[in-house]
């Protein structure tokens, strides 16, 4: 996978000491574009996105002692046929969302069932394949 979430992340650790982290297990920089870091503060998680291979990253992560002692522990995404869209409007049809996201510039991947979430702005879009929600 080239996606791996950190899970046990606290509010009090920021983005950069996560980042530093990365680099140093893995060898890769960000600053070069190898990987990107996105904080979830809500579920105490950040998701790290690798432009190649991982290789052992998670592994590594897991046995690392600085991240031992912070508690913070990886796995690799694994592959969902479903997203959460945001901030979309209430009143929005669901047969809007799903020509948005079926449209080529919005990634062309077919859609099987929307599930809107009007009291979040929100919606669940579920795709035919792993690969539309790229």
């Amino acid at each position: 996978s080239t996606i791996v979430v950190l899970e046990n992340v606290q509010e009090t650790v920021k983005d950069y000491v996560l980042i530093m982290l990365v680099e140093n297990i893995s060898g890769l920089s960000e600053g070069d574009g190898d990987f990107n870091v996105e904080m979830i503060p809500e579920i105490h998680a950040a998701v790290v996105t690798f432009t190649g291979n991982t290789g052992e990253f998670a592994k590594k992560l897991n046995q690392n002692p600085r991240a031992k002692r912070q508690n913070i522990t990886a796995r690799c995404l694994e592959l969902t046929k479903s997203v959460r869209a945001e901030n979309i409007p209430p009143d929005t049809p669901s047969d809007y969302i799903t020509i948005y996201f079926e449209n080529k510039k919005n990634g062309g991947a077919q859609v099987v069932d929307v599930q809107q979430l009007p009291d979040e702005d929100a919606a669940i879009i579920t795709f035919s394949d792993h690969k539309g929600n790229a």
